[in-house]
């Protein structure tokens, strides 16, 4: 029997998403755009930075914002218990200099994620560690004969899912739950850490 390995996104699956908590904070509803409702993530990065800049938004700003969030309510004891059951790793669209403010409150797991560019305290850019890099690292720990399970909420997570040995939408919108019905659908962690549990 394999070993098996938990890759679950964070944001909206165990953390605010952001951007809304950056747009609630400023007054820019356009901000609220995610990739719940945008599949083109350049399209939808490209977009953001340029409200940013025209709004004068710093990265300082945005980080002030994180450091007031937590996570999700029950998010810490599930990743907790989780973690006591199986290796998990977190793979996120989010960057380094968005993520640590949470990671710290998780107790520091394992993310792979991408890294703004930053001018000045200003965005300016982004990098990719690389393009669909989710379905890249459930496929590469598949190579290393692990059974990898799977969660997200966003259309940036549907590869992964699909690469996975079992992919499962967590608190997903409905236009997302409509479109894949190929994925269970969860809403609760009680139910996801016994779906995953089940399938290691």
């Amino acid at each position: 029997m394999k070993q098996s390995i938990v890759t679950l996104d964070m944001e909206g699956v165990l953390t605010p998403e952001i951007w809304i908590a950056v747009a609630e904070r400023t007054g820019l509803p356009e901000l609220r755009r995610t990739t719940r409702d945008e599949p083109d993530y350049d399209k939808l990065m490209l977009y953001r930075i340029d409200i940013l800049d025209r709004h004068g938004i710093t990265l300082s700003k945005i980080q002030d914002v994180i450091g007031s969030l937590t996570p999700l309510p029950g998010a810490a004891e599930f990743l907790d218990e989780l973690r006591r059951r199986v290796q998990v790793v977190i793979l996120s669209d989010t960057f380094e200099q968005f993520a640590d403010p949470f990671m710290r409150q998780f107790g520091r797991p394992a993310l792979l994620c991408h890294r703004l560019i930053v001018k000045d305290d200003r965005i300016a850019g982004y990098q990719l560690r690389m393009a669909d890099q989710k379905r890249h690292a459930v496929a590469a720990l598949q190579s290393l004969n692990y059974n990898v399970i799977a969660a997200g909420d966003s259309f940036n997570d549907t590869t992964m899912l699909a690469q996975a040995n079992s992919g499962f939408l967590f608190h997903a919108p409905d236009n997302i739950v409509r479109q894949f019905p190929q994925f269970p659908a969860v809403n609760d962690y009680p139910e996801l850490l016994n779906l995953i549990l089940a399938r290691c």
